[in-house]
C-alpha cells in the first residue's frame, strides 16, 4: 500500500501537555506499543522493519531531512510475523541501525500522534498527517501538521530533521 504523509518529529519538552490537548479534541487512544526498528541500508530513502504489539511492518519511505512539515512517500507491507523476513533482509541488505522504542499511538480523523521515548535519546512527538485514498490535498495536509505544532508550542528549535535510525547509527 502506497501512501502520502506529511509529518513532523520534535523533542517533546511536555508529554503531559500533548496527552492532555489530545484528549480535550477527542483523539482515539490505540495503545502503547514497544517497538523495534531494524534499519536497513538501501540506495534511495529508508527501509525498515517494524516489531511491535500494535504496529508491525516493513516500511519504505522516501522524505527529505529538513525541519518543519515535510512530504513522505510511504510503501507498506504488513507481513505476519516471522523471524525469516529479518534474517532475509539483513542478508541481503545489511542493518544500518535498530531503534527501540516505547511508543504511545494516538489518532484523530487522518492525523496519527506519536509519543515516542527513546533512551538515551529522550522523548519526541511526532505528528503524521496521512492520505490513505490519494484524494487529499498535499496543503491541506501540510495546515493540519501546521496547526498541531501550533497547538502543542512546538518551537523550531525543538524540530528534528533526521530518523530515528540516523540518530542512533554509528558515524
Amino acid at each position: 500500500m502506497s501512501v502520502l504523509n506529511v509529518e513532523i518529529k520534535a523533542r517533546c519538552r511536555d508529554p503531559d501537555r500533548i496527552r492532555a490537548l489530545l484528549a480535550e479534541r477527542g483523539a482515539e487512544f490505540r495503545g502503547v506499543d514497544r517497538q523495534v526498528d531494524t534499519y536497513f541500508h538501501c540506495r534511495r530513502g529508508r527501509l525498515k522493519l517494524r516489531e511491535g504489539n500494535i504496529e508491525r511492518a516493513l516500511i519504505h519511505y522516501d522524505r527529505p531531512d529538513s525541519p518543519g512539515p515535510k512530504p513522505a512517500a510511504v510503501t507498506l507491507y504488513r507481513p505476519p510475523a516471522d523471524p525469516a523476513l529479518k534474517a532475509a533482509l539483513a542478508a541481503a541488505l545489511g542493518v544500518r541501525a535498530i531503534v527501540e522504542k516505547r511508543r504511545e499511538i494516538y489518532f484523530l480523523d487522518n492525523v496519527k500522534f506519536h509519543i515516542d521515548q527513546l533512551d538515551p535519546l529522550g522523548t519526541f512527538v511526532e505528528i503524521e498527517a496521512i492520505d490513505e485514498t490519494g484524494d487529499a490535498d498535499r496543503e491541506h495536509l501540510h495546515r493540519q501538521c501546521r496547526e498541531y505544532l501550533d497547538l502543542f508550542g512546538i518551537r523550531p528549535a525543538d524540530l528534528v530533521t533526521r530518523s530515528y535510525g540516523d540518530m542512533v547509527a554509528p558515524a
